[in-house]
């Protein structure tokens, strides 16, 4: 009975964006996607290739010491592991940083953000 009551829902949403003139895509446009990461922190469509903005970090997955990954312009890099001409030398909750002949890069997780520890309310 539920499941009636929701298609007819849709059923309905949809005929009222047809009558309103929106085609399912411009439909879809209109609606952001609010788990989707802020457009600072996404990497460029067409990244530059040894720019200072081409790479970015979107993700780091830390499952045990010596078994963390991190993405980088949405390929999976292991620690330890190279990205392009550089190896991905340390993974933190915030960070990577990736060794190559021209130095040493750190790229953040939410650049610009910087987490301060907590002070407990019995130290104030």
């Amino acid at each position: 009975m539920a499941g009636g009551v929701i298609c007819r829902y849709i059923t309905a949403l949809l005929a009222a964006a047809g009558a309103a003139g929106l085609s399912g895509a411009a439909a879809a446009e209109i609606l952001k996607d609010p788990t989707r990461p802020a457009a600072a922190v996404m990497p460029p469509d067409q990244p530059e290739q040894g720019g200072p903005s081409s790479l970015a970090l979107q993700s780091v997955i830390i499952m045990a010491p010596g078994r963390a990954y991190a993405v980088i312009n949405g390929e999976t890099v292991r620690l330890g592991g190279m990205y392009r001409d550089a190896r991905l030398v340390k993974i933190t909750e915030t960070g990577v940083v990736l060794q190559s002949s021209g130095g040493t890069e750190t790229l953040k997780l939410s650049p610009g953000i910087e987490l301060t520890p907590r002070v407990p309310r019995s130290r104030r």
